[in-house]
């Protein structure tokens, strides 16, 4: 039976008691405050559901990570850094971003990035703690993505493209901040075949959680649980470099 999360503050079962199919299903219950997100991705922890089921907490086995350094830049996307016109942001459109990624995608039915979600990466934005990568084209958004910055790790959340290569150039200047300013890792989730074309691997989930314990140690964290507190947690000074105006060379 699916364990239910009714405590008032965040206890997760051990990811170890996730499902092997559907892969990663942990939990059920609980609720999208700041506290409870933080806590959730700590533990390679994340929610995923639809607006007519419970918030359903998933840790899949294996995950799927990028390596700041092992993004792929084909020569096809350098010539579109170098001469494609595009301006890259950070955190200028965090709400029309998760808007733009929570539209129906061709082919797909409905979308899981429902209100209760938006509200709640909102939140996080308002705090400091989600962040959004705009790519403009023209005066117009065309593309970018959205995530959680804790430290040395990215957790990516979803992106978009209006254009060819648009989501490709957000990530491209993600994953270049990162490697040259102590970024760690970025956490794609689950296996896409998109992800592995950019350089995307899977490690067992137990490695992943090993990295999280490496480089976002509990004493780097600091919540009380109580509501009216935002939590903090560690730095990511690699947000500063997307963030100007020096752009890399490519």
């Amino acid at each position: 039976m699916l364990p239910w999360l009714s405590s008032p503050q965040p206890i997760f079962p051990s990811t170890d008691l996730a499902l092997e199919s559907p892969n990663g299903l942990l939990a059920a219950g609980g609720e999208l405050s700041p506290h409870w997100l933080i806590h959730a991705y700590r533990k390679g922890i994340f929610p995923w559901y639809s607006d007519d089921e419970p918030i359903l907490w998933w840790s899949p086995n294996p995950r799927m990570v990028l390596q700041p350094a092992q993004f792929k830049r084909r020569r096809s996307l350098v010539k579109r850094l170098r001469h494609g016109g595009f301006i890259v942001t950070l955190d200028q459109q965090f709400e029309n971003i998760v808007k733009a990624c929570a539209a129906p995608r061709s082919g797909e039915p409905g979308t899981w990035i429902n209100q209760d979600m938006r509200h709640a990466y909102q939140r996080l934005h308002e705090l400091g703690i989600a962040h959004s990568i705009e790519v403009h084209l023209d005066g117009q958004l065309v593309g970018g993505l959205y995530g959680l910055a804790m430290g040395p790790i990215f957790f990516g959340e979803s992106m978009f493209s209006k254009v060819p290569d648009a989501s490709k150039i957000a990530l491209a200047h993600l994953a270049h901040a990162m490697q040259h300013h102590e970024g760690k890792l970025i956490d794609c989730q689950m296996h896409t075949p998109h992800l592995a074309s950019l350089g995307a691997t899977t490690v067992a989930r137990k490695t992943f959680i090993n990295y999280l314990e490496e480089w976002l140690p509990e004493k780097a964290f600091s919540s009380t649980y109580l509501p009216d507190e935002a939590p903090t947690v560690p730095e990511s000074p690699w947000l500063n470099v997307i963030a100007s105006a020096n752009r890399p060379a490519w």
